[in-house]
């Protein structure tokens, strides 16, 4: 993908539907020299819903000059709305750490994206509760750590993927790793930690899901990635697709087929997110794509 252009950043902001947000925001925008490159909007209800913006522009100069610009949106536009909003510089990537077991699919492919320049981030490490996938992540020139969960122990193994994280990740992905978060983490990273499963949820919970879905003869496979909360499964959800299969399909095949909508959804997930793509609406999120 294109490199972003320096001076590039991204607004997003969030607060009740109201007459004149768009129209303030652009202005505030205009009478700073900026150039609005996309712009994006979403109202839930126009009496009494919530909006959505999101809009990315070029300022010459930007770099030396976004925290006053962050200053001056507060008071003249984020306070008057009651805005939740942010505006990160577009051209820095984002630090990226994922955590995995065993199942190396979903993280092969997003390193593999990285190194094209298909995903815009930088890969500080994976962290793995195994061994197994140490070397070939370091291949790709990124950091591996073996952080072994004792099920009696598990806070020991939360302080040390803490330790590891701090100041290292923006966001972290779950590329299958089959371990249950402690709520420490999950409040560490609000919105900031994907999840990527398969969409046989809630019909078929736990060990071996693509074998009983075989047994039960479904016609439809595929993947849900969300943002992790402390209710297990339950966070916004990102992006879903599926594709459709019949009774030709035997079990492993069923597995190829689930595993490689994973990596695509996971993809595209990571993608919208490090792209700020994304705004949470309480348990749902605006997707602007």
């Amino acid at each position: 993908m294109p490199a972003i252009a320096r001076s590039t950043a991204r607004l997003l902001a969030t607060c009740d539907d109201q007459p004149g947000i768009v129209a303030r925001t652009s202005r505030f925008l205009f009478d700073r020299g900026a150039n609005i490159i996309h712009s994006d909007q979403h109202s839930t209800d126009p009496e009494g819903g919530r909006f959505f913006l999101r809009q990315e522009f070029y300022m010459q100069g930007l770099e030396g000059k976004l925290d006053e610009l962050a200053k001056e949106f507060a008071h003249e536009v984020a306070e008057p709305f009651g805005m939740e909003w942010t505006l990160q510089p577009a051209w820095i990537k984002k630090q990226v750490a994922m955590l995995v077991s065993r199942l190396d699919h979903g993280l092969m492919d997003l390193l593999w994206r990285a190194q094209r320049g298909e995903l815009p981030m930088n890969v500080t490490m994976v962290i793995s509760n195994h061994t197994d996938l140490g070397n070939a992540v370091r291949t790709f020139g990124v950091p591996f750590f073996h952080v072994p969960v004792d099920k009696d122990h598990r806070e020991d193994a939360t302080a040390r993927m803490l330790e590891l994280l701090d100041g290292n990740a923006d966001l972290v992905v779950l590329a299958r790793y089959m371990q249950i978060l402690q709520p420490e983490f999950v409040q560490r990273y609000p919105n900031r930690v994907i999840n990527i499963h398969h969409s046989f949820l809630p019909a078929f919970v736990g060990a071996d899901p693509y074998r009983r879905a075989a047994e039960r003869g479904v016609k439809l496979i595929g993947a849900t990635a969300h943002y992790v909360t402390e209710e297990l499964d339950q966070g916004p959800i990102i992006e879903q697709d599926v594709i459709r299969v019949s009774h030709r399909q035997n079990l492993e095949e069923l597995k190829v087929l689930g595993q490689d909508i994973e990596r695509q959804v996971l993809s595209r997930a990571v993608k919208w997110h490090l792209e700020d793509r994304v705004l949470v609406d309480g348990n749902k999120t605006i997707v602007f794509v």
